[in-house]
């Protein structure tokens, strides 16, 4: 495998991978405009698994045991409920649920969603948005022997979960998508070429479950050793704590991470990823 020359100090002409799905075009644009060369490898794919059936099943259960607390990990899936709620007119009916007992968010994205719908927000995780932090934002809620609605992303928060659990409440997630490989593979594997081959500068990964999807298509193709070889000779940038968690646990290091942990301040990680490749010469 070719060795990368770590030279560049900006973004110019820098090759940055990008792993994103969802705002591939926005991140990817963002830079462009600060003049590097993209290449976008989608690794992750956002399946909705909600039916109006889970909907009346959801609503049928917490008029028999209304729930204390409820909380909202992600703005996409607070948006694909309420939006599944609005087609088959359960809307008011499921708002009326979140008004009868305190809510819970981990971040801006999920808060703002609940506000487009009138929705009261009673506790909100402080940066960086973790587990952590949601925890502390409901750790003054007592909660034994009573239901807390989880807004489930694409996995269950194992961590969120265990926590909400030791304080003795009695979790029910809301599965609202799941999380799988993307069915287009081919740009995964031109970025594992290009890994391979020492031509990328930079590679981002805005979500764990993209590290981990990359590690199962790598492995699929018999290439874990060569792709994870070649992630360790580029300068890998994350969006946050948990992302760069992940990376740790796989063995991979954190050149640099986004702070705060938003699109918008990723390409301050990139240009520091690659400054601190420059200054080890």
């Amino acid at each position: 495998m070719a060795t990368l020359p770590h030279t560049k100090t900006d973004l110019q002409e820098a090759t940055v991978a990008l792993l994103e799905a969802r705002a591939a075009d926005q991140v990817a644009a963002l830079m462009r405009r600060h003049g590097a060369v993209t290449l976008s490898a989608p690794a992750l794919a956002e399946i909705p698994v909600i039916e109006p059936e889970a909907v009346q099943a959801l609503l049928e259960e917490t008029r028999r045991q209304p729930p204390k607390l409820a909380i909202f990990q992600t703005g996409t899936g607070t948006r694909v409920l309420f939006g599944m709620a609005r087609e088959h007119g359960a809307a008011l009916a499921l708002g009326a649920v979140f008004d009868r007992c305190l809510v819970a968010v981990r971040g801006p994205k999920p808060a703002a969603a609940l506000r487009s719908h009138g929705i009261r927000i009673d506790r909100s995780a402080q940066a960086p948005y973790t587990t952590v932090e949601l925890l502390a934002a409901v750790a003054d809620i007592a909660m034994a022997n009573q239901i807390v609605l989880v807004q489930r992303y694409g996995e269950t928060n194992d961590a969120l979960r265990a926590g909400l659990e030791n304080a003795g409440a009695t979790v029910r997630e809301i599965p609202v998508y799941r999380w799988a490989l993307p069915a287009d593979l081919a740009p995964l594997m031109v970025l594992m070429d290009e890994l391979e081959a020492g031509r990328v500068d930079a590679v981002v990964f805005t979500s764990a479950s993209q590290l981990r999807n990359l590690r199962t298509v790598a492995t699929d193709a018999g290439r874990f050793e060569t792709v994870w070889e070649a992630l360790r000779a580029s300068r890998l940038v994350s969006i946050g704590p948990v992302c760069s968690q992940a990376l740790r646990d796989l063995g991979l290091p954190v050149h640099a991470e986004a702070s705060p942990p938003k699109l918008g301040f990723l390409v301050a990680a990139v240009r520091a990823a690659l400054d601190s490749s420059a200054d080890r010469g």
